[in-house]
């Protein structure tokens, strides 16, 4: 509704009218009870994503304190052939949909067994090493979807906020304005209506 030639005149346009600000305005209602919902939900993936983060920072810390210790008794080669035995790390994510955003839920990451003809690695630490990486990794990919969910999470808060603004601070108050301009061209065309229809019967009483 953003011009007069799209509201049909009299009171087809104002009836039009009161339903479409009805309309918006319970829209803009809805809208902003999602938003309370949405922005708690964005608090609470922060804090998943924050908790997550952390956890991924110290065991990655505790892995490569093992992986030193590791390469100061065995040195590269022992390392190289640890690492020989170990093949690639499969993740899979998996999704939800909650108040209307499709967003990673949880992770799964599967590290491969060590083949029976591989090396093992030749000291404590590196064993250490090997085990707590593996744990970092799940931690890197559960890290990573919740890092993923709390800015998707954050970009529908964004989005909701800009239509919530956009009913209240421009859509309504220009329905509103012309519903006004409406009513007040009703209100006049009735007066005049009212003012010929006594001329006219002081003029037919003559």
């Amino acid at each position: 509704m953003t011009g007069a030639r799209r509201t049909p005149p009299g009171r087809a346009g104002r009836l039009r009218l009161r339903r479409s600000l009805d309309v918006a305005e319970r829209g803009a209602g809805l809208l902003e009870r999602k938003l309370r919902v949405l922005r708690a939900e964005h608090r609470r993936l922060v804090h998943a994503e924050e908790a997550a983060a952390r956890a991924w920072s110290d065991l990655l810390s505790e892995a490569e304190t093992w992986l030193l210790r590791g390469l100061l008794l065995s040195g590269q080669q022992a390392l190289d052939a640890a690492a020989a035995g170990i093949g690639p790390a499969e993740v899979t994510v998996d999704r939800t949909a909650s108040l209307g955003v499709r967003r990673p839920a949880a992770a799964s990451v599967t590290v491969p067994a060590r083949t029976s003809a591989s090396a093992a690695p030749t000291n404590t630490a590196l064993v250490h090493a090997e085990a707590v990486y593996a744990r970092a990794l799940r931690a890197a990919a559960e890290y990573a979807v919740a890092r993923d969910a709390a800015e998707l999470m954050g970009a529908e808060v964004l989005s909701t906020r800009h239509r919530v603004r956009a009913l209240r601070r421009h859509w309504i108050p220009r329905l509103r304005e012309e519903l006004d301009r409406t009513e007040l061209a009703l209100e006049q065309a009735e007066h005049e209506d009212g003012v010929r229809r006594r001329w006219a019967a002081r003029a037919s009483g003559r």
